[in-house]
């Protein structure tokens, strides 16, 4: 800053003023002035010493279950580039969705690396996360329940599946398939998604088979799996509800071996709005769950965090009502 406040012949608390985003204090000229100055010796900030002086690393974590299916890699796209605009790095850790690993990513010797921390609950309960005890900003997202300390940030997923299904039964579907459902209520995504299953049927007035509410993993091997399976016991299904795009993909390609036309034999809908389900063929139709608003969220919040170092009250933050965004794979209704 010497050296540019000397080659611009302005005082060195001006230059910080206009490196710091206190360019109100600066006339327009005399900005314009420091940053040519600025661009001329190539200058730039040292984000080390700003961050050892503010008491900051400069950057956020991120752990999720895995890298694959793809909603996490894309979720952890979005957030790095909404952190980068702060000037904040994303870093993402796996925890392979073990328990153990949840509550080891939010110790404090883990989290003494980050400003803030973003973590995906998936095997973690209530009780396990009330015992920590952290100082550093933590936002959790997932469908588990968690203490109300914490701030927390999810989707609609029984929304957004009862309009999944209710789209195949309105569309002439009879028997749909549940690719990742569960047979007993819980709180979790496939239990809140298998309940809006449910609640589609029941207000058509149309039974839940058992036989269709298949147990499955979430990927894509897990999808092709499990249509295979189904066709391959001789169950009868007209459409295919998968709790996750990527079991929609592979479910596609099982339909496409067995000889299924998708939509005229095989109705199918998948749940995540990925990028890739615009060009499978046919696209598939899917549950947009509000992925843009939810990571706008995710980052708001702690950033807020970040800077406030204080909640009074812990946020509660679900997503709008989610939507169908209607391709190929289903018929018009």
């Amino acid at each position: 800053m010497t050296d540019v406040a000397r080659h611009a012949g302005v005082s060195t608390m001006t230059v910080s003023n206009v490196i710091n985003g206190r360019s109100q204090r600066v006339s327009e000229p005399t900005k314009q002035r420091v940053l040519a100055t600025i661009a001329e010796l190539g200058y730039q900030v040292n984000l080390t010493a700003r961050n050892l002086r503010r008491g900051r690393t400069g950057a956020v974590g991120l752990a999720v279950p895995a890298f694959a299916p793809g909603y996490y890699g894309e979720l952890a796209d979005r957030l790095a580039d909404r952190f980068a605009a702060h000037g904040l790095r994303l870093a993402v850790e796996r925890t392979g969705a073990s328990r153990s690993a949840e509550l080891d990513a939010l110790t404090a010797p883990r989290l003494s690396g980050y400003d803030g921390f973003v973590l995906s609950v998936v095997a973690g309960d209530a009780a396990d996360l009330e015992k920590l005890s952290v100082d550093t900003p933590i936002v959790l997202i997932g469908e588990r329940a968690v203490p109300a300390r914490f701030d927390h940030v999810l989707m609609d997923n029984v929304g957004g599946a009862t309009s999944a299904t209710e789209l195949l039964l309105r569309a002439g579907a009879r028997r749909v398939a549940l690719l990742g459902g569960v047979a007993v209520a819980e709180e979790s995504m496939p239990g809140l998604r298998t309940r809006g299953y449910r609640i589609a049927h029941e207000t058509a007035g149309a039974a839940v088979r058992k036989e269709l509410i298949v147990s499955c993993g979430f990927g894509v091997e897990d999808g092709y799996a499990a249509t295979r399976d189904l066709v391959d016991r001789g169950i009868g299904f007209d459409a295919i509800f998968a709790l996750t795009d990527s079991a929609a993909f592979g479910a596609l390609r099982a339909l496409a071996e067995t000889g299924r036309r998708v939509p005229e034999d095989v109705q199918v809908v998948g749940f995540d709005n990925l990028d890739e389900a615009r060009f499978t063929s046919p696209a598939l139709t899917t549950v947009e769950p509000g992925n843009a608003e939810m990571a706008d969220a995710i980052c708001a919040l702690l950033l807020e965090r970040i800077e406030s170092r204080f909640a009074s009250v812990p946020a509660r933050v679900v997503m709008p009502e989610a939507r169908i965004v209607e391709r190929e794979t289903t018929r018009r209704s």
